[in-house]
């Protein structure tokens, strides 16, 4: 032990001492440090104690005299260090937000994190964290499209509510087509995914054509009535309603959710449903093809078959999109209407206002 170092103990800090040795749940650098302590008391000369517990001379003797200084309180916490750098102050942090929020100089589309630095004069990683806590994210952007229907209150009320309460012993078909699905091809082959590594797939392709999907999902079923043609004219859609007609039920009513797509309307698909009075069209709000279930539908198609598949033709992908319609006839799923359409003409109706408010 160092000349002029005496470590004695007061009364109950040995209790205090054997105590947190002998804890399972104490911290193991308080275990050592307590054990520091003891061997001292004992009259242990450092060099043993550095064998008993592994440490260094200087830890040793930091221990030692923080223990004589604040007794067995000041083993359990650490040193207060000063902080390496000072704070920003609030006026920079202050000035971030405000230069994010508003428009970039020159001809910038948008604020990056190394131009902010720059022009704020603070490091990149100061305006990181400054954005992080404001939720800021300059980097990002997302789309919209508020519609312009003067009768958007009454469609969505009219379309949700097909959804939510169905009329009894009636169909309600959720119907659109998918055009200029593409039968690409890659020019090599992919690897295949393995530990350590994405799978690939080469940046070009080779067209082999596009074919169309005519799609009609039943929503309380689930079962989705499909067909690939070549092109998506009135003749097509008015071929998709003669099967629709033919795979439903011939005494039910028909309710089909469709878009503003002027094949819809054309006036001999007008004339069709004059032939065919239990086919009853509810058009969705101009601009709102998202009310449509069946987009949902075609969604999950793009994601599970369509995104990453090699088609060596036409053929191929419409086998490809039979077999996928096969697979979820074989296990359907309802669909669930969950949003409130009241929200939804709310939400639309600040949108107008706000962009009213810009301009």
């Amino acid at each position: 032990m160092r000349k002029g170092v005496e470590v004695r103990l007061g009364p109950g800090d040995r209790e205090r001492l054997e105590a947190i040795v002998g804890s399972g749940n104490s911290p193991q650098k308080h275990v050592w440090r307590a054990r520091i302590v003891l061997l001292s008391a004992a009259g242990v000369g450092t060099t043993a104690i550095q064998r008993q517990t592994g440490k260094g001379k200087p830890t040793i003797w930091r221990w030692q005299a923080r223990f004589m200084a604040e007794g067995v309180d000041g083993l359990l916490h650490e040193a207060t260090r000063p902080a390496g750098k000072p704070p920003l102050p609030v006026e920079t942090i202050e000035r971030v937000v405000e230069m994010t929020l508003a428009e970039p100089p020159a001809e910038r589309t948008h604020w990056t994190g190394r131009a902010m630095a720059q022009a704020a004069g603070i490091s990149h990683r100061s305006v990181q964290r400054i954005w992080a806590a404001h939720g800021l994210k300059p980097h990002r952007v997302r789309t919209f499209k508020l519609s312009n229907d003067p009768k958007f209150a009454a469609k969505v009320q009219d379309v949700v509510g097909l959804y939510i309460d169905p009329p009894e012993h009636a169909l309600v078909l959720s119907v659109d087509e998918k055009s200029q699905i593409q039968a690409l091809d890659r020019t090599q082959p992919g690897l295949p995914m393995k530990k350590g590594r994405c799978g690939t797939m080469t940046h070009d392709y080779k067209r082999h054509g596009t074919t169309t999907l005519f799609a009609a999902l039943d929503v309380l079923q689930g079962r989705v009535i499909g067909q690939c043609m070549a092109r998506h004219r009135h003749q097509e859609f008015i071929r998709f309603l003669n099967k629709i007609n033919r795979e439903t039920p011939a005494g039910r009513e028909l309710h089909l959710i469709v878009d503003n797509y002027a094949t819809h309307k054309h006036p001999k698909v007008r004339a069709w449903l004059e032939r065919h009075p239990r086919f009853h069209f509810h058009f969705t709000p101009t601009s709102a093809s998202w009310l449509n279930a069946v987009e949902g539908f075609f969604a999950k198609l793009t994601r599970q078959r369509l995104k990453r598949g090699v088609f060596k033709g036409i053929v191929d992908l419409q086998a490809a999109i039979n077999r996928y319609l096969a697979e979820t006839n074989e296990n359907p799923k309802p669909f669930t209407w969950i949003a409130d359409p009241d929200a939804i003409i709310e939400n639309v109706r600040r949108g107008k206002q706000a962009l009213e408010s810009i301009h």
